[in-house]
This record gives structure tokens, sequence and C-alpha cells, in this order.
């Protein structure tokens, strides 16, 4: 990935302290928080979609998979909404690429393959919530970049995800 130019790396810096400085209170903790159990649709609120500062990217949340599935969960279809939503407002981050993980049980080969069916399980989604196809690309790094290290349930569930790198357009066309 290219680096960021020292005019939006100072951006992006001094508004991650502006957000600190304003009383962004996070509180440590030995271990990953657990996901938010799914919820029933009918139950599910689209939270309001906020202006996004040009200079920022759009925080995108991370989606999470069952075992062995590449499926989306209602839970994730939610998250996905409200992610397109943001994307489709931030024309200056063209390049979307959506990285698929896995858990370490299985294969490498296993793995790998299975994170690019999750990864491209939501490139389709966003795609057809009209988040523009040029815009999306997909990695797979199957087992290899654990988000919680651990050899049990709660280590794994954090690790069966999708997550999310963005480009700026300058970036993007180089």
């Amino acid at each position: 990935m290219s680096p960021f130019s020292r005019a939006t790396r100072a951006c992006v810096i001094a508004s991650f302290g502006l957000v600190w400085a304003v009383g962004c209170k996070t509180t440590p903790n030995a271990s990953a928080p657990e996901p938010a159990p799914p919820v029933a649709r009918s139950e599910v609120r689209a939270a309001p979609v906020t202006q996004v500062p040009a200079s920022m990217p759009p925080r995108l949340e991370t989606v999470y998979f069952d075992f062995e599935r590449a499926e989306l969960r209602p839970d994730a279809r939610t998250t996905l909404q409200h992610d397109a939503d943001l994307l489709k407002q931030s024309s200056q981050w063209t390049r979307l690429t959506i990285e698929g993980h896995c858990d370490e049980r299985g294969s490498d080969e296993y793995n790998m393959a299975l994170g690019e069916r999750r990864a491209g399980a939501v490139l389709r989604y966003l795609k057809d919530l009209g988040v523009p196809a040029s815009r999306l690309y997909t990695v797979s790094y199957g087992e290899n970049r654990p988000a919680a290290q651990g050899h049990n349930e709660s280590a794994w569930r954090l690790n069966r995800r999708a997550e999310f790198d963005l480009t700026p357009a300058q970036q993007a066309s180089r």
C-alpha cells in the first residue's frame, strides 16, 4: 500500500488528537470484547449516517462470520448497509479492499479459500447496495492475521471476519 502524503497524515493525526482531546475514553481490557449477538431483523434500527469530513476515511465496521461459513449473518447485513451509506458519501476514498480472515482451524489452503469467499460475499452485498464495483477489491489473509490470540472459541469468533482498507483517490491512481 502506498504511504499517505504528509498533509493527509497530518490531517488524520490531528483529527485523532482532537477526538482524544475531547474525551474519547477507553478502558484497557486484557480480553477482546465479544461481538454482539445477532438481533432479529424487526429489532434492527439503522443508525443515522453522519457526514464524514473529506480528509478522514469513514469508519467502516468489521463484519463477523460463523464457523466454516461465508454467508452474511443478519447483523453483518445491517453493518454493511451502514458502511455502504458511508462509502457512497465518501467519493474521495475510491478504493476499498475487503480483507477476508479465518480462525486457525483448517489447512492453510482451506482458510485462504474461505477468506476469499468471505471477502467475495461482502463485495457482492456492497455492490448490491449501490457501491460501485470499480471501487471494490478483495484479498484473503486466511488465518495469517488474527485479530485475537488464543486457541478457543472466544478468540476464534473474532478472527472469522472481514475488515476494510480504504485508499484515497490520489493513491488509488498510482
